[in-house]
């Protein structure tokens, strides 16, 4: 029998010299974070995985948990909460006791980028443990990727090319494998501090996703 895939680097990953790289001056000024690549968390047996881009140096890098942290968890989480796909509070902090439900969280890139951005070769070198992670959930029907990056990332694990499906916020593509692909805008600071992306767009493409799963 083979071995499973590996869904998770481990702590000490070196497959990014970079990433590696600012984990270690991370450790060395903020000790006490978590500053480790980051796992997904939710259920594998959840039909939704929301895929983000990378861990924010003060969010999920600090607190070890997706989206947990820094501005981009409020909007998530209060909308996953609203559509009943989590439960309890969300305090920016990962001992809130808030749980998934029906879906589960990873990143494109699992380690904090230098100016939250990773680079190309880092987001394919990353892509095999997104690879393994959707063969890891066995009643996956979506993927709601957050991002030009995450959608591009998506597609590269199902083995597809980019130029497969383009993105568009609101947008569902049905891939090749039955697999939907939902996209949006990501939930950073500066799209819903310019408005790029509002409370009720990003509402909007979770219910039409889960409205397409539903029917």
């Amino acid at each position: 029998m083979s071995a499973a895939p590996c869904t998770d680097p481990g702590r000490d990953c070196d497959l990014c010299p970079r990433l590696a790289a600012m984990r270690a001056a991370n450790r060395a000024a903020w000790p006490e974070w978590h500053n480790a690549p980051v796992a997904s968390w939710g259920p594998r047996e959840a039909p939704l995985l929301v895929l983000g881009m990378a861990p924010g140096l003060r969010g999920a890098n600090r607190t070890g948990r997706p989206f947990t942290g820094d501005h981009a968890g409020k909007l998530l989480y209060a909308t996953l909460l609203k559509f009943g796909l989590a439960e309890g509070e969300y305090r920016e902090d990962p001992n809130d006791g808030m749980r998934m439900l029906g879906c589960r969280i990873t990143n494109a890139v699992r380690c904090v980028p230098p100016a939250n951005l990773p680079e190309p070769l880092e987001t394919r070198t990353c892509n095999q443990f997104l690879k393994a992670e959707l063969a890891a959930m066995p009643q996956l029907k979506a993927v709601l990727a957050l991002g030009v990056l995450a959608h591009a990332a998506l597609l590269r694990a199902c083995g597809l090319p980019a130029s497969h499906k383009r993105f568009a916020h609101g947008a569902l593509h049905v891939l090749p494998d039955g697999l939907v692909l939902a996209d949006s805008y990501h939930v950073s600071r500066y799209n819903t501090s310019t408005r790029r992306l509002t409370a009720e767009m990003f509402e909007s493409a979770v219910g039409g996703l889960l409205q397409r799963l539903a029917g």
